[in-house]
């Protein structure tokens, strides 16, 4: 199931549709479709935050997308989201700890296991 990434601007909670790269040595920004996964030098940025989106003074911005919408639920986030909740519903049964046979157990100093009577 594709996970909602927020938007990395602090104080947003808003939902991320692009991902913001650098590309240093050309001086450009490059602002593009929200990313399969998430990576430590990219930035994922809401439809607002986007949209406003300046870069420094002698950089470029690249936008690979003119416009960029929240994507809706697919067939796959819907069937994960069913299967969460049927997973979440299944009564939780406790594990039985299994029997332990004693047998003849080794005298380790002035313990010993007694049998009990049953």
């Amino acid at each position: 199931m594709r996970s909602v990434r927020q938007c990395t601007r602090t104080a947003c909670g808003n939902a991320a549709v692009a991902t913001l790269t650098y590309v240093y040595a050309d001086s450009t920004a490059v602002l593009g479709p929200l990313a399969q996964n998430a990576e430590p030098h990219s930035y994922d940025l809401c439809v607002e935050h986007a949209s406003r989106l300046t870069a420094p003074r002698g950089w470029e911005v690249v936008r690979l997308t003119p416009e960029f919408e929240p994507a809706a639920p697919s067939r796959d986030d819907l069937l994960a989201l069913a299967d969460a909740v049927r997973e979440a519903a299944r009564p939780r049964v406790p594990a039985q700890p299994e029997p332990v046979d004693l047998g003849e157990a080794p005298r380790r100093g002035h313990l010993r296991v007694l049998r009990g009577e049953g």
